[in-house]
Formats: C-alpha cells, sequence, structure tokens
C-alpha cells in the first residue's frame, strides 16, 4: 500500500473531533467544566495563556540558577502570573493587599522544568506540578492527551505544568494510535510498518496539525519491556533525516528515543534536537553534539528503575546500564554538551524532577550545574529561556520553596515545601 506524500488535508470537523477524544481520556474536558466558564475562556490574554496569581513570597533566600547568585531575605513578587520583583527588599516592593507566602528560614528556587514525561491524565499533571515541575516537555501519548494536558495548563495554570506536547510517537508499530486517528489510519494496512517516507512524513505533519509543539520518535527498540532489545536499530539515518525535515517544515524540532551508540549517532547526524537516554552514547557523537548544539536528555531516574523492577531482565538491564549512563552523562558536561533532567515518569507514576536533579549530581555535576538542567538549560531547550528558570522580572511565577539549602543538599529538591505556579499556591 502507498500512502500519499502530500500532508492531510486540513479538516476542522476532524482535528476538533480527535482533540476533544483525546481531551475525555485525559479528563481534562471534566476539569474544566467544573471550573466554570471563566476557565473554558480565560478572558485576560497572556504569553503562555493565563497567568493571573497575585503573591509576595518574602523572608527566603533566593536563588538565581542562571548566575548562582544567592540573595538573603528576599521579596519575590508576583502580578497576574508574573515576577514583578525577584531579590533584596526595598521599599515599597511589597504592595499592600496581596497574598503573602512567609518563606523564612526557607530558600526560594524557580519552578522545576522537566524536560522528558508523559502527561496522559489531569491526575498526573496535577501531581508533577505539586512534586515541583511547573513546566515540561512531553515524551509523546497514545492519544494527543498530552496536547489536552497543555490547553488545560492554559487554562488552570495550578492544575497542571506549562507543556510543550509531543502528540503521537513516530514509529513503526504505532499501535492503537494508528486507529483513533482519521488521518492515520491508512498506515495500519502498510506491511512493515511506518517505514517508508510518505509515511514518515505523513505521522509527522498529522501530529502537526493536532498542534504538537515537538516531535517524539525513537531510533532503538525499548529498554522497559523484556522482549526488546534496546541495542537494536529500528530506524536508519536517512529515515530520521526524513523525520527531522518534515518536523522542520513545520517548524518544530525532534526529540529521540536513542540507546546504541551507532543509533545515538545516526540520530545526531540526521539533526535532531535532543537525544534521549542515549545509554551507550560515545565520545564521537558527544563531539558532534556539542558542534551542532544537540541536548542530552539521560533520563537517570528511568535507568534506575529498572534496577528495581521485578521483572529479572529489567532488573539486571538497569543495574548495567546506570554505571554506563552516568559516565555518559559525567563526559558530556565535561565536554559542553548542553544536559537536562528528564524523569520520563509514564503510566501514572511520577517522580519528581528534584530527584532526577539528585542523579545529575551524583554522576558527577556540582550542585549548581544540576539545578541548572532543571531550569536554566532546560528552559532554552523548550524556547522559553526568556520566561521559565529564573526568578527576575518578566519570568513566570512559578516558584519552589525548599526547607534547606539546596547547593548543599539537592535531595531538599525532591521534597517541596511549596510549590506556586503562575503566582497561585499549589
Amino acid at each position: 500500500m502507498c500512502v500519499e506524500p502530500a500532508p492531510p488535508p486540513p479538516s476542522r470537523l476532524t482535528r476538533r473531533g480527535v482533540l476533544a477524544g483525546a481531551a475525555a481520556l485525559a479528563g481534562t474536558a471534566a476539569a474544566l467544566s467544573a471550573a466554570g466558564p471563566a476557565a473554558a475562556r480565560p478572558t485576560r490574554p497572556a504569553h503562555e495563556g493565563a497567568r493571573y496569581g497575585d503573591l509576595v513570597i518574602e523572608g527566603g533566600t533566593l536563588l538565581d540558577p542562571a548566575t548562582g547568585e544567592v540573595t538573603e531575605d528576599a521579596v519575590v513578587l508576583i502580578r497576574a502570573g508574573t515576577v514583578d520583583h525577584a531579590g533584596p527588599r526595598r521599599k515599597g516592593a511589597v504592595p499592600g493587599g496581596v497574598p503573602r507566602l512567609d518563606a523564612r528560614g526557607q530558600w526560594v528556587l524557580p519552578g522545576l522544568v522537566d524536560a522528558h514525561i508523559h502527561l496522559s491524565t489531569v491526575a498526573e499533571a496535577r501531581e508533577a506540578v505539586t512534586k515541583g515541575a511547573t513546566s515540561a516537555r512531553s515524551g509523546s501519548t497514545t492519544f494527543y492527551q498530552d496536547i489536552a494536558v497543555r490547553e488545560l495548563a492554559r487554562r488552570l495554570p495550578d492544575q497542571a505544568p506549562r507543556l510543550s506536547a509531543a502528540g503521537v510517537f513516530v514509529t513503526p508499530d504505532m499501535g492503537d494510535s494508528v486507529l483513533a486517528d482519521p488521518d492515520l489510519a491508512p498506515l495500519a494496512a502498510l506491511q512493515g510498518g511506518v517505514r517508508s517516507a510518505e509515511a514518515l512524513r505523513r505521522v509527522v505533519d498529522v501530529n502537526l496539525a493536532r498542534g504538537a509543539d515537538v516531535i517524539k520518535t525513537r531510533v532503538n527498540e525499548r529498554a522497559g519491556l523484556p522482549d526488546q532489545d534496546p541495542l537494536t536499530q529500528v530506524y536508519s539515518y536517512e529515515q530520521l533525516a526524513h523525520i527531522v525535515a518534515a518536523a522542520r517544515r513545520g517548524g518544530k524540532g525532534v526529540l529521540c528515543h536513542s540507546y546504541s551508540e551507532q543509533g545515538c549517532h545516526d540520530a545526531v547526524r540526521a539533526g535532531i534536537r535532543s537525544l534521549e537516554h542515549g545509554v551507550f552514547v560515545a565520545e564521537r557523537t558527544l563531539h558532534e553534539m556539542r558542534g551542532r548544539g544537540t541536548y542530552f536528555t539521560p533520563t537517570l531516574a528511568a535507568i534506575a528503575g529498572l534496577a528495581e523492577s521485578s521483572d529479572p531482565v529489567l532488573a539486571e538491564r538497569g543495574r548495567a546500564y546506570l554505571p554506563v549512563l552516568r559516565e555518559a552523562v559525567r563526559a558530556a558536561h565535561e565536554m559542553g554538551v548542553p544536559l537536562v533532567a528528564g524523569t520520563d515518569s509514564s503510566g501514572g507514576e511520577v517522580t519528581p524532577i528534584g530527584h532526577e536533579i539528585e542523579l545529575m549530581h551524583a554522576a558527577g555535576l556540582s550542585p549548581l550545574d544540576a539545578i541548572r538542567t532543571a531550569t536554566t538549560n532546560a528552559a532554552r531547550l523548550l524556547g522559553l529561556s526568556r520566561g521559565v528558570g529564573r526568578l527576575a522580572p518578566g519570568y513566570a511565577g512559578d516558584v519552589l520553596v525548599v526547607g534547606s539549602d539546596p547547593l548543599s543538599d539537592v535531595s531538599v529538591l525532591s521534597r517541596p515545601a511549596r510549590v506556586v505556579r503562575a503566582g497561585r499556591i499549589c
């Protein structure tokens, strides 16, 4: 069977129907309905959605990840969800009538970014926020649920992270995702799966038509399934290049699930924006990544989690892979490859993004550099560096309050005392 090379025709009815189904599966339609018409139709236009909380956070020790500067007895003033002031107390900086959060004896940081997470439901999105991830990038969902979660975040920002959605996975065997979307259904009859240039472009184009912000693909099989070999390559350099080219035509980047060295190398040469997992990435590929500015999202927490599996194949895989990945992270950092934190949380289990920071530190990064992987570095990857990753005037009013100095003990980031999203205490 041949798939037409042209992108799928725009269909307002199809798009609305598909995304309505995604919203129903994610539970976002019910959440917005329960919140009332004001939530469904924000009255205040703002960059990245409705940012309408007012809050003063005072007395804490403020950390700026960009500079490493520490300010004691600081004040953070958030107006309409955006930082108005962050720094030392100054006369008139704290207006009357604004809700206050006393942070004395605590540390104040920008909300964290989970650059690889699978959010399919309202409950998962809410849990991610309460565990510190106020921004995130999706690692794909089965049926565009992440696009629904993104829309929830824009209308009820305290219920979900600010989200860059990936839509459905570009993979040889797309499973139920193919049958769930009328514009993908013709791919179900392809012998050998989604492999031709036309089929690969079709999946990318449909994702873009549904509103995806980024494209997710793979070069290797999965490590989390005992019957798969994560060193087996499923797409060639040429196939990956077709995916990247189609995404770029839509102005989007590609994140690529990868394990084997050859797979990593092919993916980076094909022009992906970020390498995910990348356990066996080697020096030649790291040099290529540094030259191209390719980001590395090692998802250490996910690999460490394999070692705790009850399945002996997965447990052994985790024990063998984790030290290799730690060394890859250390080498990448020393070489200047930009590292970003992602938990790869999925299936209803949300790992605190602070735990990934802790594992980055254990792999050899300083506490400050480890924090940057979930703040300034991740913000650049997501294209949010002018509004996320710091607490400064004009930035998002997303805040993490922790009980002690994270530069002395990064594990405290896994146990936030308070999380503020768009000026609202979560």
